[in-house]
């Protein structure tokens, strides 16, 4: 490099520093701007850490700031509240961590927004104070049909029902913290154009993230870069409450990069979730099932993510309910255990990956299932599987695959298989093992078996 380059390179460098440091400067300025042109509540009437109800004087501070089209600010301290409406416009702002609101009880519910828009809460603690909340809702806070609903930096703790909860509504909920919900910390039904992200979702008792619909349909919701951890069952059952993040009839749905531990049941579960995207996820000590893609799903992309412990690392299941068309890819299973949650039941527990129909099965690492490393159908339900450039170590039975009448076509190509235990590529009758090793499959028309090597 000359001379001359070099300098002009650091001037370019310098020039760029000085842009970047201006831009935040402004940017600094904007946000003192937007503080400044706010009206401090104490202006209305509202102050902080007051012994007595302050509803009404909580909600005429809200009205009067939309009214003059400012935002509201809250100084640090506690706001004994309850049933608060917001209207289209409000934004408040308060001091993260020492701005409290903090619900009175008496079987309603603390904020609720219904059928407006542009709704913004930032740096703002919502304690629910394990109080009643009325049948009418479900949560703590309550958004119906909000076009634009922002929650950035908040706190949501201690509700006795779930902590947020969004039916039809667009917008943005990040970097919050939810916490000792007594069912899910947040729900959102039948969104129109939803992120979830950089959230803390921990010490709830029934479920972390729901991304649910009412009826089947396109959802798009974006589930990214969360924390979730200790997530309970109260409610029991086999699956549909304990987990960290829960898809239900919600099509295009992306969950990738959470960090998701300590689950009831699995860490990543979607039922008739067709096309979603579950990639570069964090699934620790799950319960039951890592991540599932279950029911009537029709496509799943289910790749590079790491799941240590489950009784089950990843399942692509029930074809018989239509569920089918998957890649399960470049993903890390480990440490799966034979002890589950209830009773056995169908396969069991103990199983690496498990796939039926129409699904790509490339690049795995699965080590240590006591049952069955991959299990490739179940039954007759088998069409379409291609399981190729596995690594499966210390497992039961390295690939189990279905050989009852009516199973479909499936390849099993150069795999590795180490240490199995009970038998390295094997035929299944349901449960029950029929054949010796697989080497070859020319008894079976439907199986194409070659390439793999064996090692003790």
């Amino acid at each position: 490099m000359t001379r001359e380059t070099s300098k002009l390179n650091r001037r370019a460098f310098l020039a760029g520093t000085a842009l970047c440091l201006s831009g935040t400067a402004v940017s600094a300025q904007m946000k003192v701007a937007d503080l400044r042109g706010s009206i401090d509540s104490a202006e209305l009437g509202l102050v902080p850490n007051a012994s007595d109800d302050q509803t009404a004087q909580f909600q005429n501070a809200v009205n009067r700031a939309v009214e003059r089209g400012r935002a509201l600010f809250l100084p640090a301290g506690t706001y004994p509240v309850a049933n608060l409406r917001l209207p289209s416009g409000t934004l408040i702002v308060g001091v993260p961590g020492r701005t409290r609101l903090v619900y009175q009880g008496g079987g309603g519910q603390l904020i609720r927004a219904e059928g407006v828009s542009n709704i913004g809460l930032t740096g703002l603690t919502f304690d629910g104070a394990n109080r009643s909340i009325g049948d009418f809702t479900e949560g703590l806070l309550h958004f119906i049909g909000v076009r634009n609903a922002v929650l950035d930096n908040c706190e949501i703790t201690g509700s006795s029902k779930m902590g947020l909860v969004m039916d039809r509504c667009s917008g943005r909920v990040e970097n919050c913290r939810i916490s000792g919900a007594a069912e899910a910390g947040l729900r959102s039904n039948e969104a129109v154009g939803l992120a979830i992200t950089g959230n803390t979702v921990t010490d709830c008792a029934n479920g972390g993230i729901w991304v649910h619909r009412w009826r089947e349909g396109e959802d798009g919701t974006i589930v990214s870069g969360n924390r979730v951890e200790r997530i309970g069952a109260r409610y029991g059952g086999t699956g549909q409450f304990g987990n960290g993040i829960n898809v239900f009839r919600a099509h295009g749905v992306m969950i990738s990069n959470n960090r998701i531990a300590d689950c009831a049941f699995s860490a990543i579960r979607s039922n008739t979730g067709s096309n979603v995207q579950i990639i570069g996820n964090s699934c620790l000590r799950s319960g039951e099932t890592g991540i599932y893609s279950e029911f009537g799903f029709q496509g799943a992309v289910i790749s590079d993510n790491i799941v240590d412990g489950g009784t089950t690392g990843i399942s692509i299941a029930n074809f018989m309910d239509g569920g089918r068309m998957a890649v399960c890819s470049g993903n890390l299973v480990r440490n799966i255990s034979d002890v589950g949650p209830y009773p056995s039941e169908v396969a069991g527990f103990g199983i690496g990956i498990s796939a039926e129909a129409d699904t790509a099965l490339t690049g795995n690492v699965i080590e240590g299932a006591p049952k069955f490393g991959l299990l490739l159908g179940w039954g007759p339900y088998m069409r379409n599987i291609a399981a190729s450039q596995n690594i499966i170590r210390d497992c039961g039975t390295g690939i189990a695959v279905t050989v009852v009448e009516g199973a479909g076509p499936a390849v099993i190509t150069n795999n590795i298989v180490q240490g199995a235990k009970s038998g390295s590529i094997n035929g299944f009758r349901w449960l029950e093992k029929v054949t010796g090793e697989l080497n070859n499959a020319s008894e079976f028309d439907n199986l194409t078996i070659q390439g793999n090597q064996i090692a003790a």
